[in-house]
């Protein structure tokens, strides 16, 4: 399937610019917010939140620990405190709700790099053939765990590009600009979708996190897609959208239920039809054969 150059013409011109960039404005306004929020302390000496993405307390009350590192830390032989553990807990509730992955599309500062080298490469028509699984992530998922056993230490945080961002944007890039330009030289010129698609570990675990979480994008008014496709041409991950939208003949439910979707909402943003919303894994009913109708929420949820 040719990529189109322009994904979402159709969607502007039935409900105006705003409406097909609403979720994408609000994503980049809460990443970058999240990034103001712990910079406002080290550069403005206003502390709201002390600490990073990786363990952070928010007004002196509220703990908040990725639950990533914090068992790279255990498992290199650090016994955690109390309010680190209060923090996962809070951090776990939260992803098992609202979608694992969210992290990846709302949260995540690296993401703003590659929907920038992903925007680049539709307009500049790149087109490659690597043949990167999407299963490496989690085998780089599964090195992030072992190198702690190994080491003794939590390498990974060590090249992790998002503590690499973080710590570049406060005391000066240094190096990781050489990181953050390969992630997007790499998105740009060698796999659409490279970084978060098929090697992030961070993504891996919170997909392995999210994946019975509650909150689901739904293809509701699946029927009145009219195959412009340009959902998949801007989904980060768009073999998770064929199954909700394609699958009524084979009696699939409406509902997105692999782990991968990010839940950034593109696809609601740049359907002129506005086939897709948010909606919950508890309302993917089909009707069979019978008349009746069935939950197919188990199916496809990976």
């Amino acid at each position: 399937m040719a990529d189109k150059l322009v994904a979402g013409t159709d969607a502007i011109a039935a409900k105006g610019w705003f409406k097909a960039h609403q979720l994408l404005i609000l994503r980049r306004a809460s990443q970058l917010s999240i990034l103001v929020l712990f910079l406002l302390g080290p550069l403005a000496g206003l502390w709201i939140v002390k600490g990073n993405l990786a363990a952070s307390m928010t007004l002196d009350v509220l703990p908040l620990t990725d639950p990533h590192v914090l068992l790279q830390s255990v498992l290199s032989g650090v016994v955690p405190e109390l309010s680190a553990i209060v923090g996962v807990v809070i951090v776990i509730a939260f992803y098992l709700l609202v979608g694992g992955r969210v992290y990846c599309s709302w949260v995540c500062p690296v993401n703003i790099v590659t929907d920038a080298a992903a925007w680049l490469r539709r307009k500049l028509g790149i087109k490659t053939t690597s043949q990167m699984a999407k299963s490496t992530r989690y085998w780089m998922l599964g090195l992030t765990l072992v190198l702690p056993i190994v080491t003794g230490s939590l390498v990974w945080e060590l090249f992790n590009p998002v503590s690499m961002l973080f710590r570049g944007i406060v005391f000066g890039m240094g190096m990781a600009w050489i990181l953050i330009v390969g992630i997007f030289l790499f998105d740009l010129f060698i796999a659409k979708n490279g970084w978060c698609g098929r090697l992030c570990p961070v993504g891996a675990f919170y997909s392995l996190l999210g994946a019975g979480s509650a909150i689901r994008i739904v293809a509701a008014e699946r029927e009145s897609c009219n195959d412009c496709m340009d959902c998949f041409v801007v989904c980060p991950e768009k073999q998770v959208i064929k199954p909700a939208l394609k699958g009524a003949d084979k009696g699939i439910g409406p509902v997105i239920l692999s782990a991968n979707c990010t839940n950034c909402g593109r696809c609601i943003d740049v359907c002129a039809k506005d086939v897709f919303q948010f909606g919950t894994r508890f309302n993917n009913l089909m009707v069979n054969a019978s008349g009746k109708q069935r939950d197919d929420g188990a199916q496809h949820s990976v």
